[in-house]
């Protein structure tokens, strides 16, 4: 029994090392646990942290407008025909016969001037061409005696030869006298005034008893009237330039305007400036409107309504994938790689939630719809594959 005593006090720290190197052991098995779950914590941080750096965009294609563009484009309708009507003579106005908004014919009296210093000039200048006439006559008859009495040597042949020169010289006077009755004659007509054209009366700018200056004397001219003819209108527009080819004499179109809803109005172009305006990259057009009825009115408001051929180079994009950058307007392609490629874009008309495209577009790039300001070149990214086939442009 004492020995069984003795056993047990020796075997006894051999099992406290035991139970030690069990509880380190179990301790470091926990500590390695605890490591192992923090570095796969740390690596799906690392993972979530990485993804999370790389932004995700929507993109959308650029996609092509109709086989035929309809435009719209502003335009003023002119009259055919205007011109300020003057006087060409002096005198106080002594009747007119038409008024603002009269109708006329070509060569139609408009008015008549009152010239009587005019008629005293005429009656002097045809008194001037008579007492020249009868000069010439006399020198005649002076010329012919001196002819004959010449050729039996009764006068000198100088004698002779002054009074044929005498003779010429009258004729002269009377040539002269005769051009200053027929142009103080002219200025007499002048006084009756005739409307140059068929058209409208759309200004009246004096009244009988007023005096007629037409500038010759010094004084200032005044505008008697001012005609339009209206029978047919000009209308000219600024077409952009990507449609410049397409403007060719013939090329139909419809006009409306704002007093007249729901009526269309026909318009033929008729001749085009032949060059862009370098400041507007637009080219000057002219169209025919006829207006027989005088429905139309000059200087009036209309838009343009023509189809031309779209340009195969032309494409639309929305609008919101513009980015305005200090450098000019660009939008974000997603090239290889998955990175950002930024492009220089030009861009033509405004479609609201659209815009037209004239160069800087590829008909397979991918464009980003919405980018973030802070996207720039090089940047990679995530595509969403449900957005790729979102915009307006990538439904047509």
């Amino acid at each position: 029994m004492a020995d069984s005593k003795r056993d047990t006090r020796v075997r006894a720290p051999g099992a406290g090392v035991v139970a030690s190197l069990v509880f380190v052991i179990a301790l470091a098995v926990l500590v390695w646990v605890g490591v192992a779950d923090r570095g796969k914590a740390m690596a799906v941080l690392a993972r979530e942290t990485h993804e999370l750096t790389v932004p995700t965009v929507a993109i959308v294609r650029p996609s092509r407008g109709a086989a035929e563009e309809g435009l719209v484009l502003p335009g003023t309708t002119q009259a055919y025909m205007d011109a300020p009507i003057y006087a060409r003579t002096s005198g106080y106005l002594k009747r007119r016969y038409v008024e603002m908004g009269s109708r006329v014919k070509a060569n139609q009296l408009l008015a008549e001037l009152d010239a009587p210093e005019l008629e005293q000039q005429i009656q002097q200048a045809r008194a001037d061409l008579a007492t020249a006439d009868a000069n010439a006559k006399l020198a005649q008859l002076t010329a012919d005696r001196y002819r004959e009495l010449a050729k039996t040597d009764s006068v000198s042949q100088q004698d002779a030869d002054n009074a044929v020169g005498t003779l010429d010289a009258r004729r002269t006077t009377v040539e002269s006298a005769r051009f200053n009755v027929k142009r103080l004659e002219d200025l007499q007509s002048y006084t009756r005034i005739y409307a140059p054209f068929a058209g409208v009366i759309t200004a009246r700018n004096t009244d009988v008893g007023a005096l007629i200056d037409p500038g010759s004397s010094g004084g200032a001219t005044r505008e008697l009237f001012h005609i339009s003819a209206t029978d047919r209108l000009r209308l000219f527009v600024n077409l952009p330039e990507v449609y410049a080819q397409a403007a060719t004499p013939g090329l139909t179109a419809s006009l409306t305007l704002a007093e007249f809803p729901g009526r269309k109005f026909p318009a033929t172009l008729v001749r085009t400036s032949g060059t862009i305006d370098v400041a507007s990259r637009t080219l000057l057009v002219e169209f025919d409107v006829p207006n027989r009825g005088g429905t139309l009115l000059a200087g009036a408001y209309a838009e343009v309504h023509l189809k031309v051929p779209a340009s195969a180079a032309v494409f639309r994009l929305p609008a919101d994938t513009l980015m305005f950058r200090a450098d000019g307007l660009k939008i974000a392609v997603v090239g290889d790689g998955e990175k950002i490629v930024m492009t220089t874009v030009v861009v033509g008309r405004d479609f609201g939630t659209e815009v037209e495209v004239l160069s800087g577009v590829a008909g397979n790039d991918r464009i980003v719809v919405n980018p973030a300001d802070s996207l720039a070149a090089g940047q990679a990214v995530r595509v969403l594959a449900a957005a790729k086939a979102t915009g307006e442009g990538a439904k047509r």
